[in-house]
């Protein structure tokens, strides 16, 4: 008994579609996005009074470890938030190589655990040393980070760091709203701010900005280049992509086949047995 033919068209499918998929993989580009209109947060390190109730509300939000940190960068000075940056063209997007993260057109940047295989590159690619790895869960450990409370925004509420915070030093709103009130801020208290948005221009622009009263670079976060990262890792991505992944996807079209070619000899084998 030979292979049947609705079979073996089922299996050609399988395979075509993992060898599309394989392409698309590497951070196939899809429909631009308004990085203007899309939401984010402004965090003012100058009246931020270091409270850590974003921590607190971001654990009470989501029951488990902290998705955000309070940095004291000089404790007698200023203090401010640290985590998911939530880029406009995300290195940790671009470095997955099974689509378990992408952007969302609302700003965030999503990510599916039960896509995730656990390679961790998107550790490797991002620039603020960000996702963390859940090595204590050995059965089903997830790549862990801000969500930006995606669930909240939906509802139109804000992220439920921003909604506790005390002293307005988290602001919520479009990424074009928040560079405004940035550089209004810095206009009319040039004596308190250094003049530059962190994460305007910063590898291609982050939807989570930050003021400070110093320059950026007497600060933790990483002195960085106004080109997205992704420019590079999907030009690395694609070569390899090409020649390394259609084949294994041919392979296991092939592997299939021959399972199923096995299993018809078998049962012939059976068939004239029992004749």
């Amino acid at each position: 008994m030979g292979i049947k033919r609705r079979d073996f068209f089922k299996m050609a499918a399988i395979g075509s579609v993992t060898i599309r998929g394989s392409k698309s993989l590497a951070g196939e580009e899809g429909p631009a996005l308004d990085f203007a209109q899309a939401l984010g947060v402004l965090v003012d390190a100058v009246v931020c009074i270091g409270c850590r109730k974003c921590e607190w509300a971001c654990n009470n939000e989501h029951k488990l470890s902290t998705r955000t940190l309070a940095e004291f960068e000089d404790k007698s000075v200023f203090a401010f938030k640290v985590q998911c940056m939530h880029c406009n063209n995300p290195a940790c997007v671009s470095a997955c190589i099974v689509g378990a993260l992408r952007k969302n057109k609302i700003g965030s940047v999503d990510y599916d655990a039960w896509k995730c295989i656990g390679c961790r590159y998107c550790m490797v690619a991002c620039p603020f040393q960000i996702p963390a790895y859940e090595y204590h869960e050995a059965l089903a450990p997830r790549v862990r980070k801000c969500t930006f409370c995606e669930p909240r925004l939906v509802e139109g509420k804000k992220p439920a760091c921003v909604a506790l915070c005390p002293n307005e030093a988290l602001t919520f709103g479009t990424r074009q709203e928040l560079l405004d009130v940035a550089k209004e801020r810095i206009k009319l208290n040039p004596e308190k701010y250094f003049d530059h948005v962190y994460g305007e221009t910063e590898i291609g622009g982050t939807s989570w900005m930050y003021l400070a009263p110093t320059d950026f670079v007497n600060t933790e976060l990483p002195k960085l280049q106004t080109a997205a990262i992704p420019n590079l890792t999907e030009t690395i991505q694609h070569g390899v992509f090409k020649s390394f992944v259609p084949p294994l996807a041919l392979y296991g079209l092939l592997g299939l086949v021959m399972h199923s070619l096995r299993e018809g000899k078998d049962e012939e084998e059976k068939h004239d047995e029992r004749d």
